[in-house]
């Protein structure tokens, strides 16, 4: 890849959404086969745009922090990015390969255990076996399990698992790092652990991809920051300019 050339790429993507209001509790079984069998009239698909046709490039050691209220397509956004959900239109592409903190120890089976968890996870993300076993001790010592590395991930508090797929994603020499509020988890050392290892990550060429409600943790992190409304970017530059705006609009409130 040229140094020109940017880690990642998102160029006029969109995301719609569609589903059936039903009211909680109302969509069961029962009354599903009621609907298929007396030909009961079902609630029409609501249609939900997600995001409008966003575009913006992050390169080789940039970061890139995401802005805006709840609902406004900020993890919709980040899971096409992860490629989780395929846009409807525009393309996303991506140079090499991506570590996600998105939902930390989500896909961990409770009943194997961190270092079967582990070494799953790493296959998974694309390391050979040969590439875990030679990086599993500096795993291991950033999560600081000590005696439950072998233990089920059942037996783990929410800190450790959190620890064990942090440290999982951070040795996989990503070029690119998305992140979705989860350096606010874990205690204050451990916290800043983690922004430690981002750090170094970017010192050695990793973009990221940083999505948070706390100002002040996209402040210090980002260069750029993009802002999400209701699905459309509104502003998108340098992170002191837009911050500053995001500030206003919410001193302002709504129109």
């Amino acid at each position: 890849m040229s140094a020109a050339e940017p880690v990642l790429r998102v160029e006029g993507v969109s995301k719609t959404f569609r589903y059936r209001p039903y009211a909680r509790g109302t969509l069961t079984l029962k009354s599903a086969l009621l609907e298929a069998l007396l030909l009961r009239p079902r609630p029409e698909r609501v249609t939900v745009e997600a995001l409008r046709e966003v575009s913006f490039t992050l390169g080789a050691g940039e970061s890139l922090g995401l802005l805006g209220p709840n609902g406004a397509g900020k993890s919709t956004l980040l899971r096409l990015v992860a490629g989780i959900y395929r846009p409807d239109q525009g393309q996303v592409q991506l140079q090499g390969r991506r570590a996600l903190l998105l939902d930390l120890g989500a896909g961990f089976h409770p009943e194997l255990s961190g270092y079967e968890n582990a070494r799953v996870a790493a296959l998974i993300a694309g390391l050979s076996d040969e590439e875990f076993a030679a990086r599993a001790d500096e795993i291991f010592a950033f999560a600081e399990l000590g005696d439950f590395l072998q233990a089920p991930v059942r037996t783990y508090s929410a800190g450790m698992t959190v620890r064990l797929g942090f440290a999982v994603a951070v040795h996989l020499d990503p070029r690119l790092l998305v992140v979705d509020e989860v350096l606010a988890v874990g205690d204050a050392r451990f916290q800043t652990k983690c922004r430690e290892r981002i750090a170094a990550l970017r010192e050695q060429g990793t973009a990221l991809l940083l999505a948070s409600h706390g100002l002040a943790e996209v402040e210090a992190t980002c260069e750029r920051v993009l802002w999400l409304e209701q699905g459309r970017v509104r502003q998108l530059g340098p992170a002191a300019e837009v911050l500053a705006a995001y500030r206003a609009a919410q001193e302002a409130g709504p129109p």
